[in-house]
């Protein structure tokens, strides 16, 4: 391979690698739910194109601004008069001998000519132009509170994914000391059948009950990967990387259990909800309020100045080549007078959508209310059924323990005994979605709060 060769192939490689990077590793892959929280907030793809709506919102309101401060526009033109146009004149002006009514062709352009034209003006008045700035801060305020709901559905999906991923993994821990204890006992009553002193039916309950905690335990350990893959797509990780979570379900279910959450009375403007509510009714008043601005007169200023050259040839980039100076100032008024009726409809229809906008709005304090009452209530039996559930796989665990003594004695039948396992392994489930749910409507909760409030942080 000669040398250019050479060179060729290395920028082909390098052009690739730049148009396909390889995505690096994030830096931390060990979370506690906290930390989980905090990381899904930069990196979750959702929050980062959040923060982009507001960014494009600054821009926009900038954008609105820039119309109303002078603007400075230059113009260079040249032209070239393939035929000069000619124009009649009295032929009497230099023939005296040509009779009235006779006309000679003369020309009055240039073959050639070129400008340099630079133009101020500036907007004095405009209505429409003092409404827009209104509308460019109501519209990055929306910005803003769509930012802080993304956020708050994003540290809700993460809560809830990394509850799951600690749920499916204790559920498979439980399932296999399940299935470890169903096979003693399976081993057990199988030598006890072999010596006659057990019942087939016996072993044959207990292996009813192994085949169905055999596939229980396949499906959770599948579920395991497809929880850990929910959540490395919430916090904006790549599927491909291993995490650890070193926060446990029971610690957390604890940790969010608040009473006091359910007491405090409803503040509706710190809901976000109310919050994008208001802010498009807020965006509807102020449609019809342009509308109705462009029934005003606008006026606007301008001052140019230019410099003209001409002659039969090309002459303009020389340096003894004469420019002339030329400069204009002036004012302009446009005053609206008649659009058949056409402004007259806009500022109905606006005002109609803005009506519509104060019933969504009422409509949705309504829906905040409501939901609240349900979050309040279904976080309040969470804890209720935390507590119970407890209890319940408390005295399942006894009931259990007692009906396998019983059934190795042979004062309980296998029936019995595998009544007891399901009901042991039912209630087990059940305390494990109790304290997957406490998390998980704690999170709802604070969501209908927006207790925790990022604008206000981040102010």
């Amino acid at each position: 391979m000669n040398k250019l060769s050479m060179m060729v192939w290395i920028l082909m490689v390098l052009a690739f690698a730049k148009a396909y990077p390889q995505q690096s590793p994030p830096e931390q892959t060990s979370f506690s739910l906290q930390e989980a929280i905090n990381y899904g907030l930069e990196n979750n793809y959702q929050a980062i194109n959040a923060q982009r709506d507001i960014a494009k919102a600054l821009k926009q309101k900038w954008e609105t601004t820039a119309t109303g401060l002078p603007q400075i526009n230059g113009e260079v033109g040249y032209n070239y008069n393939i035929e000069v146009p000619l124009s009649p004149v009295p032929a009497q002006f230099f023939d005296p001998n040509a009779q009235p009514g006779e006309f000679a062709a003369v020309p009055f352009a240039p073959k050639q000519s070129a400008n340099l034209t630079a133009t101020l003006t500036q907007l004095i008045f405009d209505g429409s132009y003092i409404v827009a700035l209104e509308a460019s801060k109501t519209f990055l305020d929306f910005s803003k509170n769509a930012d802080n709901k993304t956020k708050l559905e994003v540290r809700k999906g993460i809560i809830n994914a990394y509850g799951g991923v600690l749920l499916t993994e204790e559920n498979v821990a439980i399932l296999s000391s399940n299935l470890s204890t169903i096979e003693e006992n399976l081993r057990e009553t199988t030598k006890i059948f072999e010596n006659g002193l057990a019942e087939e039916e016996d072993v044959e309950q207990l292996k009813i009950t192994r085949s169905q905690l055999a596939n229980q335990l396949n499906s959770a350990q599948r579920q395991v990967a497809i929880s850990r893959d929910m959540l490395k797509l919430a916090l904006g990780i790549p599927l491909e990387t291993t995490i650890t979570l070193t926060d446990d379900l029971e610690t957390l279910a604890k940790e969010n259990m608040d009473m006091a959450m359910t007491q405090p009375e409803l503040e509706l403007e710190k809901n976000v909800d109310y919050q994008i509510a208001y802010n498009l009714t807020e965006q509807r008043r102020l449609e019809y309020k342009l509308e109705r601005s462009k029934s005003l007169p606008s006026l606007g200023a301008f001052v140019n100045y230019g410099i003209n050259s001409f002659g039969e040839d090309f002459v303009f980039l020389d340096a003894n080549n004469a420019w002339f100076d030329q400069s204009t100032a002036g004012l302009s008024l446009t005053v609206p007078i008649f659009s058949s009726f056409g402004r007259k409809a806009a500022q109905d229809r606006t005002k109609i959508a803005w009506d519509q906008a104060e019933t969504d709005l009422e409509q949705q304090v309504q829906q905040i209310n409501l939901d609240y009452q349900r979050v309040s209530s279904n976080y309040q039996l969470a804890i209720d059924n935390y507590q119970t559930s407890k209890d319940n796989l408390a005295l399942a665990e006894r009931i259990e323990n007692k009906n396998s003594i019983k059934f190795k004695e042979g004062l309980a039948t296998s029936f019995d005994l595998r009544q007891a396992q399901l009901q042991l392994y039912s209630t087990q489930s059940e305390y494990l979605n109790s304290m997957y749910q406490v998390i998980a409507e704690k999170a709802n909760l604070e969501t209908v709060l927006n207790t925790p409030d990022f604008i206000n942080i981040q102010d």
